[in-house]
Formats: C-alpha cells, structure tokens, sequence
C-alpha cells in the first residue's frame, strides 16, 4: 500500500476486473438460454404479470427493486437484447479493452453491467433467489471503481473489496456455527457431498472418504472462513510497518480461501458463488513492481495524488464513504444472535450479508418427473424426464456446470425441503403435458421426443450414493429407494 494509491496491487485489479466481467458474461448467457422459458412471456413464472401486479399502485412498485422493466414493457425480445448487449460489454472487459482508456471508460462499462443485471434479477422472481447474485450485483458495483490500466487502483476500493470477501467467508462462518448442530460436532461434511444440491463428478468420491478426513474438512471450513479472513486486512498495516510481511500475510490469506473455494469447485457445483469468492479473494495479493507507479502531487492542474487524477480520487473516496455508511447494518449482522443469511439491506443491493448451509440435510430426496402416453395410468408404462443436473438415472455420472448456473435443477432441489409445489412446478408439469419446446430444451431427456404424453406424474425418491462394493457389482453411481406419489397422474383438461 502507498497511500490513495495501492501501487501493489496492479495485478489484483486485473483479475478482479476481468474475472468479474468473465462472470457477468456466464450469468447474462445462463439467463439468455433460461430466462425466457422460466420467467417470459410464457414462463414458468412470467415476469410481465409480477410486473403488472407491482405497478398497480406506489406502494407495490416501491416493493420491486430497480429494473428498466417497470418503465420499458417486458418483452422476450428485449430480455434477449439486454442479455447479448451485456454479453458483448463484459467480453470486452474480459479482453481488458475500456481498461485501456481514462478511468470513467470501465467504470461505465461495469455500472452497464451492474444496472442490467439488477433489472433482470429484480424479476427473477424465486429462480434468482439465490445469494450469488446479490454477490454478483455487488462486486460488479465495485469493480466499476477501480479505473484504468493507466494508475493504480484505489487504495479504498481494494480495501472495500476485502469488506466483502470478509463479509463472505466469515457470515458463511457464522452462520454455520449457529446453524445446524453437525458443524459444531464436525460431522456436516459425512452427509454434505452427497446431499448437495447439484453434485459434480468427484462429489461420491469425496463422499467415500474416510470419517476422520470429513472432521478435518469441517476444521479445515472454519478455520478459512472464521479465523483468515480477519488477515485480509494486514497490508493496510504496510501504511505503517516497513517491509513486505503485511503483504504477505494479505496473499497468504488469500491463498488459504482460494485453496478452500478450489476444493469446493473440485466436489460439488455452487454457480458462480465459489468462482467469484476466488476471484475476489486476488484483492488480497499485492505484487510490487506490476502496473502504474505513484506519483507525487502535480504542481498545476490537472492534479495527480499517489497516482491517482485528483477527481478520480474524489470520485471513489465518495463510494467508499457511501459503503462505509451502508455496512453498519451489515456489520451488526455478523455478530448478531439471529443472524440474516443472503439479506439486502437497502434496494441497491450493496453491503449485503451472506452466508449458506447453515445446516446439512442428511438425506436426500429427490423428485422424479415421469409421463406415459398410455391411456390408463393404472397399467401405464412411465417413462422419466432426465433433468441437466440434478440426480436422476442411477448410472449416468454427475457433470461439471459451476460456474453455469442450472436454475430449474437447483430449484428441484428445494421442492422437498417445503418449497411449495403449486408455485412454479405445477406449471412446470403443464409445460410438460403441452410438450412446450422451451420447457423441454431446459432439461437432458425428453422420453417423448417433443411429443405430448398423456399423463404426466411427480414420485419421491430416497438416492445416496452407490458404496464402491455397489459400483463394482452394479455399475451405479447411485441408489435410490422409498418411492412414493407427490402428484398423481395428472392430464389436460379437453
């Protein structure tokens, strides 16, 4: 650190920047394959009509968040334009291209992005209900202030972003240690791996290991997200403190949460949320000698401090005292009896609170979608519909998706926690029985080949995985049992 200007960390505002850009492009083309079927004109859950409901009067509208869609008409046609418009914005910042001009080039092209995302996620209704994406929304905001190739980053900013890796890693940390009683007796990670909501293909491996081992992750959990993230902070004691060990100590931090995101995105598949933690974990590692030098002050106009153009300077010191005003409510949070997991706390949502898994399932129950064309559903043959991601033939192996985020798939995952069931999947079933080709390209299988069945059902199955004794005997990956009705056989009215 070399006061308003952070001359160290040339290579931490790059990765931010293009890491950031790299995961709006992810989310904007999820959303572009998705959104349509599960929230358009004919979704799942239209947009258009929470819209039509939100406009009704001030006090409603004031309940919707930002979105350019309360004051442009919802339509597919210009979800998709937003969508490939965005797409376009964070390639180039990918490619580091508004990088290369003055400071107010990429902070527009981030504020782009950041504005875009929250109108969609705004009326993603409970298929953007997740945390990653009040994450995305404000790590976007804040990369919109780390300037140009041509200075250094604000020392503020990068400071701001260490904020929020810390309000991250440590809510996670203690929501956890509130929650549930498997991660005080270190057990969490016995049952984690194989009731996750979307495993990938090294998750029944993982499972497999030994108890001893799975205590050691949980250490391992607490120790990363309750005790490091407190060392994110010690470069800014370089203010005060000659030689290189506050900065070391910064990128050993960091290096600790990148190593424990890693594992994560090795054993399961969590969108984008372990991906940008690791990217937001670069704000930590200062390497001296990269970028932009500090400067001392220009004796005439246009005035340079630490590096940094004098407006650009009253520029991010004004959003860094806007995030020092808006993380009080956050702050108490962290350290509150009841504390708020994925909470916003005011429209924007900036300085929020996260957290995930307070507690684990230790059992996990799947919905199987199935559908005949036969006439009598008594005697029918059912036929099941493969789903992406999510659990359902027993031999085929769990794929990779993260950072892709499989919105429907993970939703399933909710529906036997008590999410209730007439909300979206019964419309999900309708959109079966009509063979809607939108709803179909969203799933793996369609048994029909985008003819209509006749009767289509919802069954609960008990999986866990297959033991390696079960895997050579069998060749499952899992199995699965305790079969039981959650919807009877249902058909279209003639």
């Amino acid at each position: 650190m070399d006061g308003f200007g952070a001359v160290d960390f040339e290579f931490a505002r790059q990765v931010l920047q293009r890491g950031i850009a790299a995961l709006y492009l992810v989310a904007l083309v999820s959303t572009l394959n998705q959104f349509p079927a599960l929230l358009g004109e004919r979704g799942l859950l239209p947009a258009p009509e929470l819209l039509a409901w939100a406009t009704r009067s001030k006090r409603t509208k004031r309940m919707l968040r930002p979105t350019v869609f309360a004051r442009i008409r919802y339509s597919d046609a210009r979800l998709r334009a937003l969508c490939i418009g965005g797409i376009v914005v964070a390639a180039a910042l990918v490619a580091g291209i508004p990088q290369l001009g003055p400071p107010w080039v990429p902070m527009l092209c981030f504020l782009a992005l950041w504005l875009g995302y929250m109108s969609i996620s705004s009326i993603g209704q409970t298929f953007y209900g997740f945390g990653w994406e009040m994450l995305l929304l404000e790590a976007g905001f804040l990369a919109a202030f780390l300037g140009s190739n041509g200075q250094p980053p604000a020392t503020a900013v990068i400071v701001l972003f260490w904020w929020l890796l810390f309000r991250l890693e440590f809510g996670a940390g203690m929501i956890k240690i509130r929650g549930g009683r498997e991660w005080r007796d270190l057990t969490a990670l016995m049952y984690h791996h194989e009731t996750q909501p979307m495993p990938g293909p090294l998750s029944r491996q993982a499972h497999l290991l030994p108890r001893w081992f799975h205590r050691s992750e949980v250490v391992g959990n607490h120790f990363a997200q309750l005790v490091v993230p407190w060392f994110l902070f010690a470069p800014l004691l370089g203010l005060w403190i000659p030689g290189p060990w506050p900065a070391i100590v910064g990128a050993a931090a960091a290096a600790v949460i990148i190593g424990t995101q890693l594992w994560l995105v090795l054993t399961g598949n969590f969108a984008w949320l372990n991906w940008a933690t690791i990217v937001l974990a670069f704000s930590a590692i200062g390497i001296p000698g990269v970028g932009a030098a500090a400067t001392g002050p220009a004796s005439e106009p246009p005035w340079i401090i630490d590096g940094l153009p004098l407006w650009w300077l009253v520029v991010t010191s004004a959003v860094s005292l806007l995030f020092v005003a808006l993380s009080w409510a956050p702050l108490k949070n962290l350290f509150a009896h009841r504390q708020l997991m994925n909470a916003a706390f005011n429209r924007w949502q900036l300085a929020n609170a996260y957290g995930a898994f307070g507690t684990v399932t230790k059992e996990r129950i799947e919905i199987v979608v199935e559908g005949t064309r036969d006439a009598d559903p008594e005697q029918a043959t059912w036929e099941e519909y493969g789903f992406k991601g999510k659990p359902g033939d027993v031999r085929r192996i769990p794929r990779w998706f993260a950072p892709y985020h499989l919105r429907l798939d993970w939703l399933m995952w909710f529906l036997p926690l008590g999410q209730p069931l007439d909300e979206w999947f019964v419309p999900l079933l309708g959109k079966l029985l009509e063979a809607d080709p939108a709803t179909l390209r969203l799933l793996a299988r369609d048994p029909f080949a985008g003819t209509r069945p006749r009767f289509v059902r919802a069954l609960a199955y008990r999986y866990r995985f297959a033991t390696r004794e079960e895997r050579r005997r069998d060749g499952v990956r899992w199995v699965r049992d305790r079969r039981r009705v959650i919807i009877r056989p249902a058909h279209l009215q003639q």
